[in-house]
């Protein structure tokens, strides 16, 4: 009996019936955001083709009309300390959310080869126990994907909205009337307290606030939607793994275990490309969490002394979501190790000494490349896992000690 080996491209006629309605399943959150910001591979012909391109320089063009005046008035106009100090902050997220959106668009063509191993995977499922594993981590990655946009976007749309309709308008030292702005402009270049460009700045500035956002946000759900794909496709090896035993009598058994190390080897593969794609955004994310960590905390602070409701309320939002951010990766990353390492060990679990010589010798390969596993790195200088959580937290408290007695 030949078994089917999952290198056999050239029959791409799809074995799961349901595989299009598990794929929108899995992917439809994670679709709509990167979408939007011209990231997730569109395969239309005709004028919608361009639209990445489009929602690319768009979203580059509303960052950067954030970013340069906010950066001129902080250096140029802006003398208080304290408010430079929250300007800071939201400079330096809006700062690290931009070259986060850079890494991913030149991660492009990575990305749409890494959904389309996604697809052909779910595409040639044949057993139910391995479609049913897929839906479990798929159901993972979807949660994770919702519990990161519900927190970001709730507590960027408080920020934009209400915490500006509370600081209200005010008069400065010269008599004049201004009104709130999310990022402040350097007046230099206009005058953004007249009227019709007042809105005009308040609108791209909430655009920008939509970017950055759904950065983060796209940036979690890839990360989740990989990962969990990935421990989905180890399950299906493990079960593979643990019913070697029962076909030791038949003659496909080299055929099985051959079909098992491919399996593995696509899949380690895959996971070299997900951790490539991934480095540079978790790099900034690493390090802009742990100084946003700090800079919240302060704020909270600062609000608790000067019983300031909403502001207490937007910053403590702001700062679950992005410890929670930071969190999924770490968990992921924490996950998809031990998920890799098991297998080695099922390896030893299973009656082995029922196999023929030879199958065994061919177990150490799978041994030897578990001793390996696959994980998220931030640019390859430390491992996203609950250890870095952990001195993510501790250096955002040591800073924020630091910053309260410097300020």
């Amino acid at each position: 009996m030949y078994v089917r080996s999952i290198y056999d491209q050239n029959d791409y006629e799809p074995q799961n019936e349901n595989y299009e309605k598990d794929i929108i399943y899995i992917v439809k959150h994670s679709k709509w955001i990167l979408s939007s910001l011209g990231i997730w591979p569109v395969m239309s012909q005709g004028a919608k083709r361009f639209f990445p391109n489009v929602a690319i320089g768009l979203g580059n063009s509303v960052l950067l009309f954030a970013i340069v005046p906010c950066t001129l008035h902080i250096i140029y106009e802006q003398k208080d300390i304290i408010v430079r100090l929250h300007l800071l902050g939201l400079l330096s997220f809006c700062l690290i959310a931009f070259i986060k959106y850079g890494a991913l668009v030149a991660r492009r063509r990575k990305i749409k080869e890494c959904i389309e191993h996604v697809q052909y995977d779910w595409r040639q499922v044949e057993l139910h126990s391995d479609r049913e594993f897929m839906l479990k981590y798929g159901k993972v990655s979807r949660n994770l994907t919702i519990i990161c946009a519900v927190f970001m976007y709730t507590s960027g749309i408080i920020y934009h909205t209400i915490l500006q309709y509370a600081i209200g308008t005010f008069v400065d030292e010269r008599n004049r009337t201004i009104k709130p702005l999310v990022y402040p402009t350097y007046s230099v270049l206009y005058n953004a307290q007249r009227t019709p460009i007042y809105e005009i700045v308040y609108v791209v500035h909430c655009m920008c606030g939509y970017v950055m956002y759904s950065v983060t946000v796209g940036a979690c759900g890839l990360a989740a939607l990989f990962a969990m794909h990935i421990c989905g496709q180890i399950d299906i090896v493990v079960t593979r793994l643990e019913d070697l035993v029962n076909y030791r009598w038949n003659s496909d058994l080299t055929m099985r275990l051959i079909e098992i190390v491919e399996r593995h080897l696509r899949t380690l593969r895959f996971s070299a490309s997900v951790e490539t794609i991934l480095q540079e955004v978790c790099l900034f994310e690493f390090i802009g969490s742990t100084f946003m960590i700090c800079l919240l905390e302060y704020f909270v602070i600062q609000g608790l002394e000067e019983n300031n409701t909403v502001s207490i309320t937007t910053y403590i939002l702001l700062l679950i979501s992005l410890t929670f951010n930071i969190f999924i990766l770490c968990y992921i990353g924490e996950f998809l190790m031990q998920k890799t390492s098991d297998i080695g060990l099922l390896c030893f679990m299973i009656d082995w000494y029922y196999l023929p010589t030879k199958t065994i010798q061919d177990l150490i390969l799978i041994i030897a490349m578990s001793n390996n596993p696959a994980k998220i790195s931030a640019g390859k200088i430390a491992t996203l896992n609950f250890s870095s959580f952990g001195h993510i937290i501790k250096t955002s408290l040591a800073y924020l000690s630091f910053l309260r007695t410097a300020v």
